[in-house]
């Protein structure tokens, strides 16, 4: 690596910093409303009524036997095709790509953790449910405080590989405009004609936001297994 190519990417630092900031706000907001939709969806998959498991069931299979890319092109591109979507009150979200791709995250990963939190809900023990209703425990206060923190603890490793997922799969938001980190690596690369360099920098701060996420994950399991602490 020569010194003006150094140089160059040392002075580059901040724009890495800011793509990085941005992939973290991006996969983020994206992971908490994708929690939030996909408990929902969980608890409809596991509905009695036949409409809503129906319903789950459809929107799972959709977003997770398409590719996030398609769903990315669809969302920016492709809404923005129909008079009703423009003439909305959603077209002022619609056609920044920001929040195009949030929404393409958020329903990709709501899609994932669902079937995630179903697995863990479902290996609640039965026990456990039983000795809560013989204390009194029905409906939502049982689920609130039985199920669901029990359900995400044992959901809590496979969530963790989606969170390393989510944060891969953030990488195409570029495709749309956005400068996250592989947007700055792309655009630097194509100034510098140094593409290895640019995306070995790119590659080495995932690397390293992915470290960190794996260390959280393993720090949440044990706090949440007192067996393990």
């Amino acid at each position: 690596m020569n010194a003006s190519l150094l140089s160059t990417l040392v002075a580059a630092l901040p724009r890495f910093a800011a793509g990085a900031s941005l992939t973290v706000q991006l996969v983020t907001l994206s992971l908490l409303v994708g929690l939030v939709l996909a408990t929902v969806v969980a608890v409809m998959r596991l509905s009695h009524l036949p409409p809503l498991r129906w319903l789950a069931r459809g929107y799972i299979h959709v977003f997770r036997s398409t590719p996030l890319l398609v769903q990315i092109f669809l969302i920016y591109y492709g809404l923005g095709q129909f008079d009703a979507v423009r003439q909305s009150v959603l077209w002022p979200l619609l056609r920044e790509p920001y929040w195009c791709a949030i929404i393409a995250f958020t329903l990709n990963t709501g899609a994932y953790t669902a079937e995630i939190m179903r697995g863990g809900i479902e290996a609640v023990p039965h026990g456990q449910i039983e000795a809560a209703k013989a204390c009194g425990m029905n409906g939502s206060l049982l689920f609130r405080r039985i199920v669901l923190p029990q359900a995400f603890r044992l959901a809590l490793p496979a969530y963790g590989n989606e969170i390393i997922l989510m944060l891969q799969g953030s990488a195409l938001a570029s495709t749309i405009t956005l400068m996250d980190l592989t947007g700055v690596a792309k655009d630097i690369a194509s100034r510098t004609y140094q593409p290895i360099e640019a995306f070995c920098l790119a590659g080495a701060i995932y690397l390293g936001m992915s470290f960190l996420i794996t260390r959280g994950v393993q720090l949440a399991e044990r706090r949440l297994s007192p067996a393990r602490r």
